[in-house]
Formats: C-alpha cells, structure tokens, sequence
C-alpha cells in the first residue's frame, strides 16, 4: 500500500499529503544533524547506566518509608552523571514541572530574599508560585521579594537592565530556556551559559536555576554543563521517553539538591525516604529512550514549521532557525484556526482520538486554554499534543510525537483540518 493511501484511510487528502512530501524532501540534512545529537546523547545516558552497574535489582517495588530502595538511589546517580552534576533528584512525588519548579525555589530561597528573572515573564502557572499572581503559599507569603529584566525588543538579554536588577538581596536567578506560551526565542545551552556567566561575575554567589522542561536531549550539552546551579524538569517530558506515568527531577549541587530533599520530604529526611511503588522500570527505560523520542519530536517541530511558513504563517523558531527545545509555536491569527489545527492533532493521537478539545479555564493560567492531548499518560507533554491560550496572537503550541512517524501523521491531520474547513489558501498546498 502507498503511503498516500494509508494517509488516505486516516482522512487526509492526498493533496496534503503531497504537500508535506514536498516539504519533507529539503529537510534531509536537518535531520541528519538531529540524529548525530541523538546518537551522542543516547551514548551518554548508557555510559551513566553503565558506570552505575543498573540491574534488574533496581527494578524492585518498594513501598512506605521507602529506607534502603537502591534503585531509586542507582537512578538518581544516572540522572546526576547524564547531566554531569554532583546530584539528583528523581522521585514520582514530583507531580509535575511547575511542582519541580516550586519544589527548587522554595527549597533554596529563605524570608527576605530575592528572586530575578532576567528573561522576562515566567511561564503563566509559575506567576501564582512566585506570588506576582497573589496565592496561598506563594513565595511572596513567605517573605521572597520577585524583579524581572525584559528581553529586548529582538529576544536577547538586557544586560544593563540585569546587572541594574541584581542585588545585594538577590539570592536566585531563575532561567527559562523554552519559550512557554509566549513567541520569544528558547535559549540555546551557549546563550544561557553567557548568562549565567554574567550573573555570577555580578554576583559570585548567586545561585543559578535553569528550567530546563522541554530542552533535555535537544542539543548534546545541557545548562548544567555550563554552570547553572540547578537544573528543573519533567518526567512526562523528554527525561521520561513517554514511559514514566510521572515524576519530575532536579539535578544540580549537592547543597541544592539537599535542600530540595529537604522541601520534599521534611527535614531530616531528605532523600533517605520516599517509595517508588513500582515506577522504577517505566522510568529507568523511559530515559533510556528519551534521546530518540526528542530526536523525533524534533523532526515534527521543524516539519511543522516549514510546512506551516510555507502556507504564510509566522513561526517561532521559523523554518531554517536552530532548535532548543522542542516547541513549535506557530502563529495561526484567529481562534478558528486555533481550534481546526488541535482538532487534527486529536484527531491523530492513539488515545481519544474522537474527542473535540474546546477551550476550558485551566488552573494557572489567566485565559481559557485549548489542548489537543491524547496521550498514554495524562497531559504527556512528550507525547503528541498542541495547547494555547485563546489569546492575540493566536499561537497554537506543538510539541512530541513518541515517534517521527506519529508527529508527521499529526502535523498533516492538522493540516486537513484547516484545509477541509477553508482556513487556509488551499492553491498554496499545490505550490
């Protein structure tokens, strides 16, 4: 059978299809950069597991107090050698990203200390954690002042702006790499490293906090190579491979890391306790994987974007940019466009595949959200998915694909739906 016409059977018309072959025909030295990443990343995680000696005692379930779980402890070591870091943790208690987040600044940011974003705004759901949004046991309760230096109008660092932020009372800078639901630029490693360099001859001992979701296995080094502090992240990102059901780590100092063990337990357990329940294998496997799954979610950002900026639509990164995280915004100027392009995508996932997303007030965020995610494990972020605010510019954010395959299928479904429904200039597709 022709490829076209299993797409045909998914209810993608040929003409789309032909489209993206077109586009997908000048994309081959991309990828090829893209895997050799993948390849030297997928070298390093098995060089951690290696020099570790994981076995299938690691494998074991543990339950309550969790005293003496090696496996937990075997897993944390790897996640701290793959990032090159003196510590890890990594532990299903961690809900979530925006947990993990919360978990490190809250751990390492004591009353009548300050916190600086020198890239401008958080991500939304990190406004009500640092208080600039009033909520129970934000920072800002317990006594943490917050500044912010913008970006400049082109997306780079204001460093006069940063270097005039920076004071004695400055106890944290937090870094995000990904653009979060906003259309500036991610950060590359190098660019957060020139940052985190500046911020330290300012102030030597400031700590340095990168969140790091959606950016690990992008390139070959990671922020902790470079001098950050702590690195943040998620395990329904990219460290999970799609397998953990859960969980989030924090790699950095040993000092760091303590305190964060601390937060999450209580003091004077630290990580000396906290079960695995079962998930150790998911998330030993998971991150075994996780340098090919982000190579193939890498290929779907960068098809979207030639495919999308190609029928006239702004980009971000746009079509021939470098990549940083796997995150494709792509500007689509009005709701309906928004709605037919995460109609596509959940009409590709395995899971739920004949479900409409419409927008919904989702807790952090100050506009009603659209989210196309039929994912083995719930809002999988590695997993083939597509969400925005219902906001000017309209920018619909796609991300994952467990496989290449799956993100190109999804990418054309998105397609369809805005052709089918005439939201795009159909004569563009036979250009």
């Amino acid at each position: 059978m022709e490829t076209t016409e299993i797409y045909a059977a998914l209810g993608i018309d040929p003409r789309v299809t032909r489209f993206g072959e077109r586009v997908l025909a000048s994309l081959r030295e991309r990828f090829d950069g893209i895997d050799a990443a993948a390849e030297y990343n997928q070298a390093k995680v098995l060089e951690a597991m290696r020099k570790n000696r994981v076995n299938a005692q690691c494998f074991a379930q543990t339950t309550g107090y969790g005293y003496n779980d090696t496996g937990r402890d075997v897993l944390e070591r790897v996640y701290a050698d793959t990032f090159r870091t003196e510590a890890a943790l990594v532990r299903p208690q961690i809900t979530c990203g925006t947990h993990a987040l919360a978990l490190a600044l809250s751990a390492n940011l004591r009353p009548g200390d300050e916190l600086l974003s020198p890239v401008g705004a958080p991500y939304d759901t990190l406004e009500e954690v640092i208080g600039i949004r009033p909520s129970p046991c934000s920072l800002a309760e317990y006594g943490v002042t917050y500044r912010q230096a913008d970006l400049l109008p082109d997306g780079s660092f204001d460093y006069d702006a940063i270097r005039a932020a920076i004071t004695d009372k400055t106890r944290l800078v937090t870094i995000q790499r990904s653009k979060g639901y906003t259309t500036r630029p991610s950060f590359s490693v190098a660019q957060i490293g020139e940052l985190i360099a500046f911020c330290k001859r300012v102030k030597p001992d400031v700590l340095c906090m990168v969140d790091n979701c959606y950016g690990e296995f992008v390139e070959p080094v990671e922020p902790s190579d470079v001098g950050a502090d702590m690195i943040v992240g998620s395990l329904i990102k990219n460290p999970g491979g799609g397998l953990a059901p859960t969980g989030g780590y924090i790699a950095g100092t040993a000092a760091c890391v303590e305190r964060c063990a601390y937060r999450l337990s209580a003091p004077g357990l630290g990580q000396e306790v906290g079960a695995n329940l079962g998930q150790l294998p998911a998330m030993f496997q998971g991150f075994f994987l996780a340098p090919t799954v982000t190579a193939g979610a890498l290929k779907g950002a960068v098809f979207a974007a030639n495919l999308y900026e190609r029928l006239g639509f702004r980009c971000v990164p746009d079509a021939s940019e470098p990549r940083h995280d796997i995150i494709q915004a792509v500007e689509l100027g009005s709701p309906e466009r928004m709605l037919a392009f995460c109609l596509g995508i959940q009409a590709a996932a395995p899971v739920d595949s004949y479900v409409t997303p419409v927008p919904w007030a989702m807790p952090g965020y100050d506009a009603e959200v659209v989210m196309a995610a039929g994912a083995f494990v719930q809002g999988s972020s590695i997993e083939l998915s597509a969400d925005g605010p219902i906001r000017e510019p309209y920018a619909v954010y796609f991300q994952g694909g467990l496989t290449w395959y799956h993100a190109k299928t999804g990418i054309l479904m998105s397609l369809q739906k805005l052709y089918e429904r005439g939201l795009i200039d159909a004569a563009a597709l036979d250009e």
